[in-house]
């Protein structure tokens, strides 16, 4: 009797749960059928209009380390130091590593007493020479021997020196890639350092706004991470050739700024401000619809929305440049596009 109960129960609470969730879709649905067909949309319209305006162009870029160097290894032998934390700042010529040397410091002494013995024998013969003890070709051949003992003095320093491994740059140990007492072979990269007193903005720029650029242009860099804040750069680079997609690298050359310290790999906008051009025609962005590159607007034309294909070029944080498919006086909307469709009827509130 009792498991019976518990049926019905049941039963009765999962039909109460369906009835609830039914009515939840029918007000859902009633929510989601309301007309918006409505006879016109309110709209704001404002004018075509010609007129001469300094364009900039917006883009987004990521920073990089100005110089990034793999320290490598300039002789073959065992690691007995390692200095080269990630995190540490390093001076140009500071030992990072030492690999061991004690060959190479008896090559130097021996290579030093020859070149001690070999010039007093120079000396001598020198002397005997001028006495004429001894011929010509003695005294070149003591001669020679002399210079073959300073150069194989001169590669044995090189040597002793090559088996200390320096910082090439001022910069920050970002990558420890080798431990002491690691064997190591000439060309292997032991750490990996990076200079940030410096850093490159790249970017990617259209094949239209590359030819507006030049080198030394002035460059304004804002990221997130600093709200507010405004870094200045100038174009260092323009890539002589673009991509398969007709875009072009391009680099910004920026200081690093120790108040706000930037780091490489962080994305940043920026904003590159162009002379003052000829008189043009210009929209509202608000009322461009699409990308630059597929520009459309809606065009208020007889109390009607028209939905009109244009070319668009650059321009500023407010204007963008009209290259054909618009006007002088022509009027676009800017307001209400959402509810508009091609020859939708409209009525202007506000034109700007």
């Amino acid at each position: 009797m009792k498991r019976v109960i518990i049926i019905v129960i049941s039963v009765i609470v999962l039909g109460i749960i369906i009835l609830r969730l039914v009515g939840n879709r029918e007000k859902v649905n009633a929510n989601k059928n309301v007309s918006t067909d409505l006879s016109y949309v309110s709209v704001d319209v404002s004018p075509v209009k010609r007129m001469s305006l300094s364009e900039s162009l917006q883009l987004v870029g990521y920073l990089e380390a100005y110089s990034e160097i793999n320290i490598a290894a300039e002789t073959q032998g065992k690691i007995i130091s390692m200095n080269a934390e990630p995190g540490q700042v390093k001076v140009k010529g500071e030992a990072i590593a030492t690999v061991d040397n004690k060959l190479k410091q008896l090559a130097v002494q021996t290579a030093n007493v020859s070149v001690s013995k070999l010039k007093k024998d120079l000396e001598r013969y020198e002397n005997l020479y001028k006495g004429g003890t001894v011929t010509e070709q003695q005294l070149n051949d003591v001669q020679n021997s002399y210079d073959n003992a300073e150069i194989q003095l001169e590669q044995a320093q090189k040597q002793l020196a090559d088996a200390t491994i320096k910082s090439p740059i001022n910069g920050i140990i970002t990558k420890k890639i080798t431990e002491k007492g690691d064997y190591i072979n000439t060309g292997n990269p032991i750490a990996t350092i990076i200079d940030v007193t410096r850093l490159k903005v790249k970017l990617k720029v259209s094949e239209t706004n590359v030819y507006l650029l030049k080198t030394g242009d002035k460059a304004i860099i804002t990221t997130d991470v600093y709200q507010g804040v405004t870094f200045e750069g100038k174009i260092s680079f323009i890539s002589p050739k673009g991509d398969e997609t007709h875009n072009y690298p391009v680099e910004i050359e920026i200081v690093n700024n120790t108040k706000h310290p930037l780091k490489s790999g962080t994305f940043v906008n920026v904003t590159i401000n162009l002379p003052s051009n000829t008189e043009a025609l210009y929209i509202p962005r608000e009322s461009l619809q699409g990308s630059i590159n597929d520009a459309k607007v809606y065009v208020a034309q007889d109390g009607k929305a028209v939905f009109r294909d244009i070319v668009a070029g650059s321009g500023n944080n407010k204007y963008i440049r009209v290259i054909s498919g618009l006007k002088n006086g022509e009027k676009v909307i800017t307001t209400g596009q959402v509810n508009l469709s091609d020859g939708k009827a409209i009525k202007i509130i506000n034109n700007n």
